[in-house]
């Protein structure tokens, strides 16, 4: 954006959105150059919600701000909807929460990631930002910092939602690059990628996804610094760079062929440059097994440690007013039920049993899937984590195998490319596995 397309957006900004921009160019400028023209425009109002707010505090005798009902000291609602709830109080689900989420469900996330993250304890970050699930965190970043015409670096094994979110809605374009090279997570290419994306522009927005959807592949420590290294080293060449950590699968490490990172790399990213914002976006949907609650978190992690406050401040306000503009908030009920798990003192037992089902499944994935009889039907990509592998298929389309599959044997996969076949062993019991390969062979020998 030229100086006078800026002075142009700045003459119809709303003050709100003013006083947050200054407040930006003061605390990191590098970010305000970061944001979209939206992203510039955003705010949170003054309204309905902040006059509601002062009032709850302050309103003694008589509160009539909220646009909900009210009956006794409680919620209005109706029985036949109270009698689903247990050990939930319906001033716990029925009423609004506020846009950024609970306060108390931010903290305990909060919490969470410090405890699964021990690079984050020493580094200066936002408190987390409640989101409809991750795919409207993604929506979000959209929001704030890309414009038509932004290029955005993603290794080529992408989960397709990215494409209808930001070439499609935000009409940026997506730039890939090989994912992997010699067993292992493509560190050069990737540092190339940047390089080369980065020539002639002043910014670029990068998505990293890991474990990854679809291949289950987690970087090691080793590919996670270098990683990490060659944004950094992009950042001092003085590109912007918007890096988004999305962490949908956190947790579900299973070590296979080898040890793999068990830190989000946006605990090696927060506060590494001026101009390298990094962005977690992670939630309760597949660490917790609650798909269908929808509840995600957006955590950011400025490169300026000293000015981080200030940032995270304003960048939590333009978030709010955001979801403020098109959802409203999030879910009452959902928020509740995830503050709850994350309080439970069984919740550890609980997650341990599921990662070791899991596990099991992958472990016999792997062993199956690499059984040198299979080798002449397919490559099986590396994988250690998450809930899906890929396999790369030897002469035979992967749609045309899919179909067979489907139509002949039953069985439903997903085709990722013109060879690829994803897998979700997350789904599969342990001897669903070995029948499973077995007809997909058989479906690849159909196709010759």
């Amino acid at each position: 954006m030229t100086n006078q397309d800026r002075s142009d957006a700045s003459a119809v900004l709303n003050p709100l959105a003013v006083a947050l921009n200054e407040k930006l160019e003061v605390a990191a400028p590098e970010v305000l150059a970061m944001l979209s023209n939206m992203g510039r425009r955003l705010y949170f109002p003054k309204g309905i919600l902040s006059q509601s707010a002062e009032a709850k505090q302050k309103a003694t005798r008589f509160n009539a701000t909220i646009g909900i009902a009210t009956e006794g000291d409680g919620p209005m609602h109706l029985a036949s909807a109270a009698k689903y709830l247990s050990d939930i109080e319906p001033a716990e689900a029925f009423p609004y929460a506020p846009p950024a989420g609970q306060p108390k469900l931010r903290e305990a996330w909060r919490d969470k990631q410090l405890a699964e993250n021990p690079s984050l304890r020493d580094k200066r970050i936002g408190l987390p930002v409640v989101s409809s699930a991750i795919t409207h965190g993604i929506t979000l970043i959209g929001n704030l910092f890309v414009d038509p015409g932004d290029r955005i670096v993603m290794p080529d094994k992408l989960w397709g939602n990215y494409r209808l979110t930001y070439e499609v809605q935000c009409g940026a374009k997506i730039a890939t690059f090989p994912f992997f090279s010699e067993g292992g997570f493509n560190g050069e290419g990737f540092a190339q990628a940047l390089a080369e994306n980065a020539a002639g522009r002043d910014k670029l927005i990068v998505v990293l996804n890991f474990p990854n959807n679809p291949t289950g592949y987690m970087p090691t420590l080793a590919e996670s610094e270098a990683l990490v290294a060659a944004l950094v080293a992009q950042a001092k060449a003085g590109t912007k760079i918007v890096a988004v950590f999305d962490d949908a699968y956190f947790g579900l490490f299973y070590h296979l062929g080898g040890q793999s990172m068990t830190e989000s790399l946006f605990s090696l990213a927060a506060n590494q440059h001026p101009n390298l914002l990094a962005i977690k976006l992670d939630g309760a949907t597949k660490e917790l097994f609650v798909w269908g609650l929808r509840c995600g978190f957006v955590t950011i992690g400025p490169g300026r440690a000293d000015t981080a406050d200030d940032v995270t401040e304003v960048l939590d306000a333009k978030l709010r007013g955001a979801i403020r503009g098109v959802i409203s908030n999030i879910p009452q009920l959902s928020q509740t039920i995830v503050r709850k798990v994350l309080g439970s003192p069984t919740i550890g037992a609980e997650r341990k049993q599921k990662l070791e089902t899991l596990k099991a499944r992958a472990a016999k994935v792997h062993e199956v899937a690499n059984n040198p009889r299979f080798a002449d039907s397919w490559d099986v990509y590396p994988f250690n984590s998450g809930y899906f592998m890929c396999v790369a298929l030897k002469g035979a389309e992967a749609e045309k195998v899919r179909l067979q599959l489907l139509d002949t044997y039953g069985i439903g996969v997903i085709a990722t490319g013109p060879t690829d076949i994803r897998i979700a062993f997350s789904c599969l019991a342990v001897d669903d596995v070995e029948p499973l390969f077995e007809d997909l062979h058989k479906a690849v020998q159909d196709m010759r």
